[in-house]
């Protein structure tokens, strides 16, 4: 039986909308918008319900595959060992680890900056620390 807290999941799933809008907004918006050659107009004439759509899917399954790391072996002790540090701190590893390090060999061949490999790995590697701090902390 797998004791995964879909309620966290689908939290962890929305925390990269809040930080994606602080992120490539005031943050890093606009040097982000430069290292991949898009202006405001270029953003705005995208097509937002399928972006946010697609974004909610795609992170819905980010935090699902994250749970199962952490509860889906089904055993209570297995499950007891994880808590916020802990789903922090592996959120940490794969975002960091896996996520940034797998941008960063594609914008290598893509020949993108570094500008642009350390804005967007450093993105994912909030997001999967903070999922991992809501689907630790939210048993």
């Amino acid at each position: 039986m797998y004791a995964i807290n879909w309620m966290a999941v689908v939290a962890a799933s929305l925390v990269g909308f809040a930080i994606g809008f602080i992120w490539y907004g005031p943050l890093f918006g606009k040097p982000w918008m430069a290292s991949v050659g898009m202006t405001e107009e270029d953003a705005q004439a995208g097509n937002m319900g399928k972006i946010f759509g697609f974004t909610f899917v795609f992170q819905f399954i980010m935090a699902f595959c994250l749970a199962m790391f952490f509860y889906g072996s089904g055993d209570p002790e297995a499950s007891a060992m994880i808590t916020a540090g802990t789903g922090s701190f592996y959120g940490f590893l794969t975002g960091f680890g896996w996520v940034a390090m797998a941008i960063g060999v594609n914008a290598l061949y893509e020949q993108k900056s570094w500008k642009y490999i350390f804005i967007n790995g450093g993105f994912w590697v909030v997001v999967f620390t903070l999922m991992g701090l809501i689907l630790g902390a939210w048993k």
